[in-house]
């Protein structure tokens, strides 16, 4: 007969070893999953940083390219020039493109930033003459946006997109009244009359204000003569025009800034003749961006004009 603890004692420790063997598979299994978790969060980390899909864009023949202006025209803000450059750089050279759209939804940003989209579009269309260049508005396409659209061959509006606003502003506050109701002095220290150029705490220096309303005026007549040389014959001057004023898409068309109606697809479709469109639009990194923004903040904390104080907006 078997004794029963030498019984007792094999089923305890067979239990204690599948016990066992139990633990090191969960372990396992959780280890496995660990690392399959730690290597999706690298592949979306890597894709997200556009360290993936880097190549050439996989093309069929014949194409429409695109490169899209969206957003404020900044240095420090998602839509700057040297990217929308380096898109329109790509889609003019590549062998397949039959024509390029500037597909464009801007309020308008830097006059400097919107200044480089315009001189590289005809330096593009210039290089390339038989490759046309249109722009498509969405909703908006005022100051700074309408300043890079009016270097295409042709604008493209919705009859209800807002188009216009041909001006130049520099803007800010003064809170003097508010510091002489709390008691509060401005201690400002300068070495050159000027450095505290418009300073906000200060009361309005009138010869300041009269240099900076001239500076406004030369940058508007800037403005002016490249709406002028990219609408030519085109464009039906009113007192108006060039006010700061803006028009639905309709009305931009009978004023001459704008050609006609149509969508990118449309544009794609029945003017260009490549219904295919391939986005050249460059896509930011998380690295590339906290780079650049890190670079304006730190701009703008030394001198406070980069803030964008002064634009086409």
């Amino acid at each position: 007969m078997a004794d029963p603890e030498s019984w007792e004692r094999k089923t305890l420790e067979k239990l204690a070893f599948s016990a066992l063997q139990e633990q090191r598979r969960s372990r396992q299994w959780t280890i496995f999953f660990r690392l399959l978790t730690l290597v999706f969060m690298f592949i979306a980390l890597f894709a997200v940083m556009g360290w993936f899909n880097k190549g050439e864009t996989p093309l069929s023949g014949k194409h429409t390219a695109v490169v899209e202006l969206r957003g404020v025209i900044a240095a420090g803000g998602d839509t700057y020039a040297d990217r929308v450059n380096g898109g329109l750089r790509e889609a003019f050279k590549d062998k397949g493109t039959k024509g390029v759209i500037l597909l464009i939804n801007s309020p308008g940003g830097s006059p400097v930033q919107a200044g480089y989209i315009n001189d590289e579009i005809r330096r593009l269309r210039a290089k390339y003459p038989q490759i046309p260049l249109y722009a498509v508005v969405e909703d908006i396409c005022a100051s700074g946006g309408y300043y890079a659209a009016a270097a295409a061959d042709k604008i493209f509006v919705d009859k209800a997109s807002i188009v216009g606003s041909i001006g130049v502003l520099m803007d800010g506050f003064g809170f003097t009244g508010t510091m002489e109701k709390l008691g509060i002095e401005r201690r400002l220290l300068t070495a050159g009359e000027n450095k505290g150029f418009l300073d906000p705490f200060s009361p309005v220096s009138a010869s300041q204000k009269e240099y900076a309303q001239t500076m406004l005026n030369e940058i508007h007549q800037q403005f002016i003569t490249v709406v002028r040389q990219g609408r030519g014959k085109r464009l039906k001057e009113t007192p108006d025009m060039f006010s700061g004023l803006f028009w639905s898409g309709e009305r931009s068309i009978q004023l001459g800034l704008a050609d006609g109606l149509g969508s990118a697809d449309y544009v794609a479709r029945d003017i260009i003749k490549a219904e295919e469109i391939i986005d050249f639009t460059p896509q930011e990194g998380i690295a590339e961006r906290f780079a650049k923004r890190f670079g304006a903040a730190t701009a703008s904390a030394v001198n406070p004009l980069a803030s964008g104080g002064l634009g086409l907006r």
